[in-house]
C-alpha cells in the first residue's frame, strides 16, 4: 500500500510541474502581445525597454495559470527576469543586466499619486522621464548620483552607491508651495476660515479663532460674516445668499439633507459647533454632485481627515449644555457621539428672555394677551425646550474599504397655556408647537487602487412641523402638520488620469414625499395633501489642475430626470481659476441649477405665526420647478499680509411664487409666478499685523422681482439689502482672543399704505406700489472674547463671553400694516432685532 501512495504523489508532482512549464497550444506569437494579454487578464502593468523584448516570439502560457506561474514560464522560455511589485507593476530585465539596472517609482508625498514626466538628470548629462505610472530605469554605470525634478515639486538628489539595485525604489517628492495655493489657504475673516481652490469658503471649527458676537464656530452664524450672505431677520432659519430665500439653499450634514436648520425657531444653529470638522460653503460654481438648490450649498462633514485620539468635552452657555465624546474601538474603528439640550427647564437666563421676546413678536402667542382689553385676570404658563444628538460609527475593512454610519436627531418643542377673564367671560388656550428632523446615512468607500475610488451612500431625512391649538373654553381643536420624507442613493466614482487630470462620474436617486394636513373639529374641516417626486441624475465632472501654469479648471454637468413630469433638466457647472502672477488670481464661476421643493406661507398666522413656512413640491404648473443661472468674476490679491477680494456676480432665478416670498402687502393673498434678478458686487479688504487682524467688507445688491402678469411687473425684492458694510478688529495671542465689530445695512424694502385712515364702508387697506420704501438703517456693534488654559494634568478649560448689540440699538427688521377696527385707522406693526444680549460659555476638554 505504501508504494502506490508514493507513486500517486510523484505522479501529482510531475503533472503539476508539467502544467506550469507546459507550452500552450497553437503557434508562437510576439512577446509584447503575450504580456498585453496578461496585463488585461490580471490587471497588472509591465515596465520594460524595447531593446530587451524586440523580436521575441514564443508560445504563450495557458490562461488558466496563475500570474506567478505565467512569470515562471516566461522566465524559463526567455533570457529575461521578472520583478513582481505588489501584483500591480512587473519590471522586465535581461538576466545578465539585473544587478546593473536602477529602477524607481516617483510619487507625490501629498497624495501618493504617481508623478508623470518627472525629469531624471544623470551624471553623463542624459535626461530621462517617468511614465504615466511614475516609473523610470537606467543602467547603474550611467550615474553615481541623479536628480529628480518636476515643476511644482522640490528637486531631490539621490546617491546610488549603497542602493539595492535588485528592488525598485519608492521615491516621494514634496510639493513646492506655489503662490496659487498660498493665497487661497490663508485665514480670511478669522483663523480657521479659508478660501479653497474651487472658490468655496471652508471653515474648520476646531481651528476657529473668533468673530464679533461669536464664541463658538456656529456654522450658520459664521457664514453670515461672508460677503453676500445675510439674514434679514437675524435667524439661521432665514439665511439669504445673494438675494435668495432660505429654502433655496442646500444644507447637508454628512450627506443628509436637513430641512430644519435652527433651534429656538431660528436663533441657534442645529449643527453642534463642537462636532464638525469641515464646513464648505458655495455661493456659486458648486460641484455637479450637489443638486436640489438654486442658491448656495452648505456641506458639513464631521468625519476627520486623519486619525484622532480619544477625546471628551462638555460645555455650557446661557442657552444650552452639551457633551461630546470620541472613543477608538480599535485601530480601524471608532464611535463618536454628541448631545445638546436647552437649560430652559431649569433656569431662564437673560439671554433666553431676549431670545424669547424676539421670536414671539407679532405671533398669536402674544396676540392672545394683547387682545384682552381690561383684563381682570390673565395667566400664562410656557414651556420651551430643544435638543439635538448625533452618533457616528466608522469601521475600516482591510486596506481598501471603509464603512461610516451617521445618525442625527433634532427637536424643538413649545407648550403655552394662556387664560384670561374679561367682563366675566373666561377664555383659555392650550397651544403646542413641535419641529423636528431625523436623519441617517450609511456610506461605503472603496479605494480600488491608487487611481480609482468609489463612494456609495444611502440616506434618509424625515422632517415634521406640528401645531396643535386647543381652545379649551370652546372645545375647539385645530391641527396643522407639514411632514417631509426624503430617501436617496448616491454613487460617486473618482478616477485619476495623471498628475493634472482627474474625472468623476456618478448616479443619484432621490425620492421626496411631502404631506400637508389641516384639521378642525368645530366646525368640522379636514384636508390632507400628499405629493411624491422621484428624480434620477447622472453626473460627469472633469478637473485640470496645473500648478506650473497656475491654472485650475473644473467643468461638470448634472442630467436630471424627473419621473412624474417625464422631464430632463441639464445643469452645467464651471470653475476656472488662473494665477495671473504670484499675488493675483482671476476666478470665474458659473452654474445652472434647479429645485423641486420650496417653502411657502399660506397665512401669516399659520403655526401660530412663529414658524409659518411649510414645504411643498412643484407640480410643474402653478408651482413651477425653480431654475437658476449664475455667473461671477472674482479678483483675489494677497501680498505682505494684505488681502483684497473683489467679486461681481449676476444671478437669476425663474419659477418663484409669491407665496414663497413672504409678502405682507397687497400680494399676500395673490398667487402668481415670476422670477428675481440680482446684480451685485462683493468687496473684502483685510490686513494682518502680527497678532492683530482687521477687515472691512462691502456688498452691493440690485435685486428686483419680475411678475409679468402684475400691474407693476418690476419692483424691489423683499430680501434686497442694497448696501451692507461690516468691519471687525480681532486680536489673538497665545490662548487669549478678543473681537469687536459692527454691521451696517440699508433697510429692507416695505410697502406703505396710501392713506392713514380707513373708509368705514370699505375697511380695506390701499397700498402704494409694492416695496416703494425702505426700513430705517440697521446698525449693530458686537463683542466677544475667549480665554483658554490647561491644568497640570492636561485638562483644558475655555471661558468665553459675548455681547450682541452693545449699544442696545432698536433695529426694525420688518414692518407691515393692518386695520385697527377700534380706531378705523391704519396700524403700523414692527418687528425688532435682538436688544442687548449677553452670553457666557464655559468648556472642559480631556
Amino acid at each position: 500500500m505504501l508504494l502506490p501512495k508514493r507513486f500517486h504523489f510523484l505522479f501529482y508532482i510531475f503533472f503539476y510541474v508539467l502544467n506550469i512549464f507546459a507550452q500552450g497550444e497553437g503557434k508562437t506569437m510576439p512577446f509584447k502581445k503575450i504580456i498585453i494579454d496578461i496585463e488585461k487578464q490580471h490587471q497588472v502593468s509591465f515596465n520594460y525597454t524595447e531593446d530587451n523584448v524586440a523580436g521575441l516570439q514564443l508560445i504563450p502560457p495557458k490562461k488558466s495559470l496563475s500570474l506567478e506561474q505565467k512569470l515562471q514560464y516566461l522566465a524559463k522560455e526567455t533570457n529575461l527576469s521578472f520583478e513582481n511589485i505588489g501584483n500591480q507593476f512587473i519590471n522586465i530585465y535581461k538576466k545578465e543586466d539585473v544587478s546593473k539596472i536602477i529602477c524607481a517609482y516617483v510619487f507625490s508625498s501629498a497624495d501618493r499619486k504617481p508623478i508623470e514626466n518627472a525629469n531624471i538628470s544623470l551624471n553623463n548629462k542624459t535626461q530621462i522621464a517617468t511614465n504615466s505610472r511614475g516609473y523610470f530605469e537606467f543602467k547603474k554605470e550611467d550615474a553615481a548620483v541623479f536628480l529628480i525634478s518636476h515643476i511644482g515639486f522640490i528637486t531631490k538628489r539621490i546617491a546610488i552607491d549603497n542602493l539595492d539595485s535588485k528592488n525598485c525604489l519608492q521615491i516621494t517628492l514634496d510639493p513646492e508651495i506655489t503662490e496659487l495655493e498660498e493665497i487661497k489657504t490663508n485665514a480670511i475673516l478669522a483663523s480657521g476660515i479659508s478660501k479653497s481652490k474651487d472658490g468655496s469658503f471652508e471653515i474648520k471649527p476646531k481651528k476657529f479663532g473668533i468673530l464679533p458676537g461669536l464664541i463658538e464656530a456656529d456654522a450658520l452664524q459664521t457664514m453670515q460674516q461672508i460677503p453676500g450672505v445675510n439674514s434679514l431677520d437675524e435667524s439661521v432659519s432665514s439665511i439669504n445668499v445673494r438675494g435668495g430665500t432660505h429654502d433655496q439653499n442646500l444644507f447637508l450634514w454628512n450627506g443628509i439633507r436637513m430641512y430644519q436648520t435652527g433651534h429656538f425657531f431660528g436663533l441657534i444653529s442645529v449643527f453642534n459647533p463642537n462636532l464638525a470638522h469641515t464646513i464648505s460653503i458655495y455661493k456659486n460654481g458648486s460641484s455637479a454632485f450637489f443638486g436640489e438648490s438654486v442658491s448656495s450649498v452648505v456641506a458639513i462633514s464631521s468625519t476627520p481627515e486623519t486619525t484622532e485620539k480619544n477625546s471628551f468635552s462638555a460645555g455650557i452657555n446661557m442657552i444650552n449644555a452639551d457633551i461630546y465624546g470620541k472613543y477608538n474601538l480599535s485601530k480601524k474603528s471608532y464611535i463618536e457621539i454628541s448631545a445638546r439640550k436647552s437649560i430652559t427647564d431649569f433656569v431662564e437666563t437673560p439671554t433666553y428672555k431676549e431670545y424669547f421676546n424676539k421670536v414671539y413678536q407679532n405671533t398669536t402667542i402674544n396676540d392672545f394677551s394683547q387682545n384682552q382689553y381690561q383684563n381682570i385676570d390673565y395667566k400664562s404658563d410656557k414651556k420651551f425646550g430643544f435638543y439635538d444628538a448625533t452618533l457616528k460609527f466608522v469601521q475600516k475593512i482591510g486596506l481598501k474599504d471603509q464603512l461610516v454610519l451617521d445618525l442625527i436627531t433634532i427637536k424643538d418643542n413649545l407648550q403655552v397655556f394662556q387664560s384670561a377673564t374679561t367682563y366675566n367671560a373666561y377664555k383659555a388656550e392650550d397651544n403646542n408647537l413641535r419641529q423636528q428632523n431625523y436623519g441617517g446615512n450609511l456610506s461605503w468607500k472603496r479605494d480600488w487602487n491608487e487611481f480609482n475610488t468609489t463612494k456609495v451612500n444611502i440616506y434618509n431625512s424625515s422632517y415634521e412641523l406640528l401645531a396643535n391649538q386647543n381652545i379649551t373654553t370652546e372645545n375647539q381643536i385645530a391641527v396643522q402638520e407639514n411632514t417631509v420624507n426624503n430617501n436617496g442613493l448616491n454613487i460617486e466614482n473618482n478616477h485619476i488620469i495623471n498628475s493634472k487630470f482627474s474625472f468623476n462620474d456618478g448616479y443619484q436617486f432621490d425620492e421626496i414625499g411631502v404631506t400637508n394636513l389641516e384639521q378642525v373639529n368645530t366646525p368640522e374641516f379636514y384636508r390632507k395633501v400628499k405629493d411624491v417626486l422621484r428624480t434620477h441624475a447622472l453626473i460627469f465632472e472633469g478637473k485640470y489642475n496645473d500648478t506650473l501654469s497656475r491654472v485650475y479648471f473644473k467643468v461638470g454637468t448634472r442630467i436630471n430626470y424627473i419621473e412624474k413630469f417625464k422631464k430632463f433638466i441639464v445643469e452645467p457647472r464651471i470653475q476656472f481659476i488662473y494665477g495671473i502672477n504670484k499675488t493675483l488670481n482671476l476666478e470665474v464661476l458659473g452654474e445652472l441649477k434647479s429645485q423641486n421643493t420650496q417653502q411657502i406661507i399660506d397665512l401669516q398666522k399659520d403655526y401660530f405665526g412663529i414658524e409659518k413656512r411649510r414645504w411643498i413640491i412643484a407640480d410643474n404648473s402653478s408651482i413651477p420647478i425653480e431654475r437658476s443661472r449664475q455667473v461671477s468674476v472674482n479678483l483675489f490679491y494677497k501680498k505682505n499680509d494684505w488681502l483684497l477680494d473683489i467679486e461681481n456676480f449676476y444671478k437669476r432665478v425663474n419659477g418663484i411664487t409669491t407665496a414663497s416670498q413672504g409678502f405682507q402687502n397687497q400680494l399676500e393673498f395673490v398667487r402668481m409666478t415670476g422670477d428675481y434678478e440680482v446684480l451685485g458686487t462683493e468687496f473684502l479688504i483685510q490686513k494682518k499685523i502680527n497678532h492683530f487682524l482687521t477687515w472691512l467688507s462691502y456688498t452691493y445688491n440690485n435685486n428686483n422681482y419680475h411678475f409679468s402678469n402684475y400691474e407693476f411687473p418690476i419692483f424691489p425684492n423683499n430680501f434686497e439689502l442694497t448696501h451692507t458694510v461690516s468691519w471687525a478688529g480681532i486680536y489673538e495671542k497665545n490662548n487669549f482672543k478678543i473681537a469687536l465689530g459692527t454691521k451696517w445695512s440699508s433697510g429692507r424694502p416695505k410697502t406703505t399704505p396710501e392713506n392713514s385712515q380707513i373708509d368705514v364702508s370699505n375697511p380695506a387697506l390701499v397700498y402704494n406700489k409694492p416695496n416703494n420704501a425702505n426700513l430705517n438703517i440697521f446698525s449693530q456693534i458686537n463683542f466677544s472674547s475667549t480665554y483658554k488654559w490647561q491644568s497640570a494634568n492636561g485638562i483644558q478649560y475655555k471661558l468665553g463671553i459675548s455681547i450682541l448689540n452693545i449699544l442696545n440699538r432698536k433695529n426694525a427688521i420688518s414692518e407691515f400694516y393692518r386695520v385697527n377696527s377700534f380706531t378705523n385707522s391704519v396700524e403700523e406693526v414692527e418687528t425688532f432685532a435682538l436688544q442687548r444680549t449677553p452670553n457666557v460659555s464655559f468648556r472642559v476638554s480631556l
